[in-house]
């Protein structure tokens, strides 16, 4: 394979224990839940493997089952903010859904984070998906699938307007005069929407990266139209070549409709890279996982993602033919079609599909797995990688001490940070802001 000129942006996606369903219960695994050791540890890591942002999800309700390792979490604005302290150049990413917020709070919280990390903060826009995490929020139920993401491009477009509402240099201190900012350059939004009234401004001077990094993931045709419309990085679930240059068409299309340049809506599918210096230690790191799943933790993670309760079934007999008409995650639709394609029965589903997540695995060598990375990369598929170690530390540290060395020998990632901000990492313009 030839040289890139374009260089693979590489996202590091945060799990507790990892991304494998059983990964916590590997006696290598970091403490999962609350060790915040953990998270520093990785954050330098994925830094000095001059990974472009650390990425970290976020539910808001406990899960019910007590076998995932991520029923327990940090919130991710004061987990970035102290990782900002010990970290200097990697991308803080965190999530924080529109369904069960204030657009002034998260564009205050995310602006503060730019402020605190010197220009690496984003925000990992969500909808939230899960009927029990309404209950938290003093409603009775969640709202529809339309409605979400209708709130969601409202809130967006709040929290843009609140992020240029104190225009660059409007904090002027002039100690003779006793002016602190310019009146002048600082402005109200006076927004009355559909679902919204903020009068602004924000009470925090523009972001040194002038709005944090705007991250979205969804591939239903209503989140495709969110990331196309807003997002500067989608995050997404591909698990073939076909299917994944179809999607990075696609997106690539919508942004240019909505008038932006496409080059500034990057697709970063989510991968989980099995790695080892040889095609069998990175097989048997494979398997030895896979062995860690207990059948009640696979049940009970098909039972959340499909929305239907598969606690008693059958572990081997075929997936249902049955039952999911209704289902409106992308991800699920598509465990479901490749189930009944392949023939699958219901263990083999949660130990093939439900383990990544969705995502695709790649097990082998570091040549074998950059081999993938590039052939995607080259091919019109994406334009980097959400990389998801299946377990913590161990996958992370194989990929940077395996991989990253031989993407970086072949031209496709870059050997050291050129600039400071995550747009620097990212080659993304900073915006103007507003002028009135």
């Amino acid at each position: 394979m030839g040289e890139s000129k374009r260089e693979m942006k590489l996202g590091m996606f945060f799990a507790p224990g990892g991304h494998h369903l059983a990964a916590w219960r590997h006696p290598d695994a970091y403490p999962a839940g609350f060790s915040f050791d953990s998270y520093v540890r990785a954050a330098r890591t994925a830094e000095r493997g001059c990974f472009d942002m650390l990425f970290v999800a976020d539910v808001f309700s406990l899960t019910p089952s007590g076998n995932r390792a991520d029923s327990f979490r940090f919130e991710p604005i004061t987990l970035l903010s102290a990782l900002a302290s010990l970290t200097s150049k990697i991308g803080l990413v965190g999530t924080a859904t529109t369904s069960f917020n204030e657009p002034y709070n998260v564009a205050r919280k995310f602006a503060s984070l730019d402020h605190i990390s010197n220009g690496r903060a984003g925000w990992n826009i969500v909808t939230s998906s899960s009927p029990i995490e309404a209950l938290n929020y003093n409603l009775d139920a969640h709202y529809g699938h339309a409605e979400r993401y209708a709130r969601a491009r409202e809130f967006v477009e709040v929290v843009r307007s609140l992020w240029d509402s104190c225009e660059d240099g409007a904090v002027d201190i002039d100690k003779d005069s006793g002016a602190f900012f310019d009146k002048a350059r600082v402005h109200t939004i006076d927004h009355a929407g559909k679902y919204y009234k903020v009068r602004g401004p924000l009470s925090i001077p523009r972001c040194p990266q002038g709005n944090p990094v705007l991250v979205q993931a969804g591939s239903s045709e209503d989140g495709m139209s969110l990331a196309a419309g807003v997002a500067e990085v989608i995050f997404t679930i591909q698990r073939t070549l076909d299917g994944a240059r179809d999607f990075y068409a696609g997106i690539k299309a919508k942004a240019e409709a909505a008038g932006r340049d496409p080059r500034h809506a990057l697709v970063m599918p989510g991968v989980l890279p099995y790695v080892g210096r040889t095609r069998q230690e990175a097989q048997d790191k494979h398997d030895e996982l896979l062995s860690l799943i207990h059948p009640e933790a696979g049940l009970s993670a098909l039972s959340k993602l499909m929305e239907v309760d598969l606690m008693s079934a059958d572990i081997d007999k075929p997936f249902p033919a049955h039952g999911f008409e209704n289902l409106t995650q992308t991800r699920a639709v598509g465990i479901v079609e490749d189930a009944r394609r392949q023939g699958l029965n219901i263990r083999q589903v949660y130990e093939r599909l439900v383990v990544s997540k969705g995502h695709r695995q790649i097990i082998g060598t570091a040549n074998d797995v950059a081999d993938i990375l590039q052939e995607w990369f080259e091919g019109g598929a994406c334009d980097g990688y959400n990389v998801m170690p299946p377990m913590m530390p161990n996958g992370l540290d194989d990929f940077v001490e395996l991989v990253v060395p031989e993407l970086q020998r072949r031209g496709l990632f870059r050997t050291a940070y050129r600039g400071s901000t995550m747009r620097d990492h990212l080659g993304l313009p900073r915006p103007p802001g507003m002028r009135r």
